[in-house]
């Protein structure tokens, strides 16, 4: 399909339904941690992968951009990687006697960031203007990075030794934390049927969208409206981080308009033009729980921020404000039928 217009509501939701349908083709029993990545897609925001090795994060990097026609760039994070391996830098020209900048792998719409957290804390601040800027800096002068830029980032929860834990102000800049984990055995089964059928291990996905298209699905969400009620139950979720005993440091301010955002995302995936609390409870964990900072002493015993989360969820009231046609997009034809 074309991406040169704007896209309704619910044609942003079938071409996202088209891409999902795609991408499980190569991604076994995976469509809710699918859904939250095209989520971060559509709400122009990088995703953190927090997983083991095998687990299908390259895969799925790779076969999104296969589908939607953006460009894809893989970088492997080693602890001699430096910032210049990631933005790029300037090389002597001596034909023509200048500098000309030699682009790094930051300069493509989807970047796999593959075991982040295994380079020195410069080279991860080379990514972090890149996530946040759009851009990247070399040598005083900014070069915009193709739109659209997803960051797709990958680390190992169980290697310690060698890494370089992202800081608190990086972690915050990703929209979402997710994982994908292991396969049930019947989905680890058909895995090898389709490999078989393959015959072979390279996987080629054919595009269900234009390069187009994507922009026109981050402009659709925009058209997503929120009620004040919803709004109120965002900001106390957040607010209700911050006041838990368990924590040292709740979620930034940041943290709500990330929530709004994934949550509308979501109610575009849902075919709807308004955000409801349950599309706010769905993405609350994925969104917040890497915003929130133990207390050291929990921290050591391992107790996991996405408690500190279902204890928000369980303890801030859920509004029961109606979606109604006021917060539908205009020209929702479904606006009527909702009076």
């Amino acid at each position: 399909m074309s991406g040169t217009g704007d896209l309704s509501i619910e044609g942003a939701a079938a071409a996202t339904e088209r891409i999902l349908d795609a991408l499980e083709t190569v991604v076994v029993g995976k469509r809710p941690e699918l859904e939250l990545i095209v989520s971060g897609l559509l709400a122009s925001g990088h995703v953190l992968l927090e997983d083991l090795p095998g687990l299908g994060k390259t895969l799925i990097a790779r076969s999104i951009a296969q589908v939607t026609g953006l460009t894809v760039g893989r970088i492997q994070f080693t602890p001699d990687l430096m910032p210049a391996d990631v933005t790029g830098s300037l090389l002597y020209d001596q034909r023509h006697s200048e500098f000309v900048f030699r682009r790094g792998p930051v300069f493509h719409n989807v970047v796999l960031a593959d075991e982040i957290n295994r380079s020195p804390p410069k080279t991860q601040a080379a990514l972090l203007e890149a996530m946040q800027e759009r851009q990247v800096t070399v040598d005083g002068v900014s070069h915009r990075l193709p739109q659209p830029f997803l960051v797709l980032a990958t680390q190992n929860p169980i290697e310690f030794e060698g890494t370089y834990p992202l800081p608190e102000a990086q972690i915050d800049r990703f929209l979402l934390r997710t994982s994908i984990g292991y396969p049930t055995a019947a989905e680890e089964a058909e895995i090898i049927r389709r490999r078989l059928e393959r015959r072979t291990d390279v996987v080629e996905l054919a595009p269900v969208v234009d390069a187009g298209t994507v922009p026109a699905l981050q402009r659709a969400m925009e058209n997503v409206t929120v009620s004040e009620s919803v709004i109120d139950y965002c900001v106390g979720l957040v607010r209700a981080t911050r006041a838990n005993s368990k924590v040292h440091a709740g979620s930034s301010p940041r943290g709500v308009e990330a929530l709004v955002k994934v949550a509308r995302a979501r109610a575009v995936l849902d075919r709807r033009g308004y955000v409801t609390p349950d599309d706010v409870k769905a993405v609350a964990v994925p969104t917040l729980a890497h915003r929130v900072v133990l207390r050291p002493e929990l921290w050591v015993r391992g107790v996991d921020p996405s408690s500190v989360v279902h204890e928000c969820l369980d303890t801030v009231p859920t509004p029961t404000t109606l979606p109604s046609a006021t917060f539908s997009p205009p020209g929702d034809p479904a606006a009527d039928d909702r009076t």
